[in-house]
């Protein structure tokens, strides 16, 4: 395995505003990377860049816009102070809905960001990596793209795009100097549920959305910090697939093993971590 490393090297990172991305960006920052970084949330977005240490580009952006996307690529171009070292398309967002109940405008908005911003941010970004015949392009999936969960159809679809996508645009760049990497996280404590679109409670049972969030932040297994520096040094380590959180390889061993039962299992597992 090769190792790449991007340390002390431009990166490009969306869904900066907050959580993994913001996390990302502090990380590599510290580490003495240049890091331009963009995000729907302006607000969020400057608190981030006020907290790096080192040069920092700062878009506001709504990755669903290719073409904006490929005005920021532009912009990043005339700004590298050095070969640009990665990118992460990592932005995304979050709908909870049984499939009869879904609402197909609030299926639309995930999917358009979660899958097309990935899309829009990889065709943006790759043909600078191909001119310098060397860079990744790190593509944020999720557990939900190696198994399908309930009440989760539209996010499981969009991450299991993602990661088809990614897989077979690494296929393409073998025998060149640019990589395609797929990250798989975990739980990981982040505000993607409390910012969800969740109309009512999947399962009936009249909850809240606060309280579906808080539900969800208790299972997590992993800070945003964790996250960053699992997926940073999976990166340097050259591997194509990053898995993140004890989670992450429970979901991934599930699929291998029993990829038609694995919910069953799964809600074994969960029974006996509350007795």
């Amino acid at each position: 395995m090769t190792r790449f490393p991007i340390s002390g090297r431009p990166v490009v990172i969306t869904g900066a505003a907050s959580g993994m991305g913001r996390s990302l960006a502090r990380r590599l920052s510290g580490l003495g990377s240049p890091v331009a970084i963009a995000d729907v949330d302006e607000a969020g977005l400057k608190d981030t860049a006020a907290s790096l240490a080192g040069p920092v580009l700062t878009r506001v952006l709504d990755v669903r816009d290719a073409a904006d996307q490929a005005r920021f690529a532009a912009e990043v171009r005339g700004w590298l102070p050095a070969p640009l070292a990665a990118v992460f398309n990592n932005a995304g967002v979050a709908v909870t809905a049984t499939v009869l109940s879904a609402v197909p405008e609030d299926d639309d908005w995930l999917f358009d960001t979660n899958f097309h911003g990935v899309v829009n941010g990889t065709r943006a970004f790759l043909p600078i990596l191909v001119e310098q015949d060397a860079g990744a392009i790190v593509n944020t999936s999720s557990v939900y793209g190696l198994l399908g969960v309930p009440y989760q159809s539209a996010y499981c679809a969009a991450k299991f795009a993602v990661r088809g996508f990614t897989e077979a645009l690494r296929q393409e760049l073998r025998g060149t100097g640019v990589r395609a990497v797929t990250v798989h996280p975990g739980g990981v404590t982040t505000n993607i549920a409390r910012n969800a679109r969740i109309r009512s409670d999947p399962q009936g049972l009249g909850r809240t959305k606060e309280q579906l969030a808080a539900q969800f932040e208790a299972a997590t297994m992993t800070t945003p910090d964790r996250a960053a520096q699992i997926i940073v040094r999976g990166v340097e380590r050259g591997r194509a697939r990053i898995l993140v959180g004890p989670d992450a390889y429970l979901f991934d061993a599930l699929a291998r093993i029993t990829p038609t039962h694995y919910y069953a299992v799964l809600g074994r597992l969960m029974r006996r971590r509350r007795s």
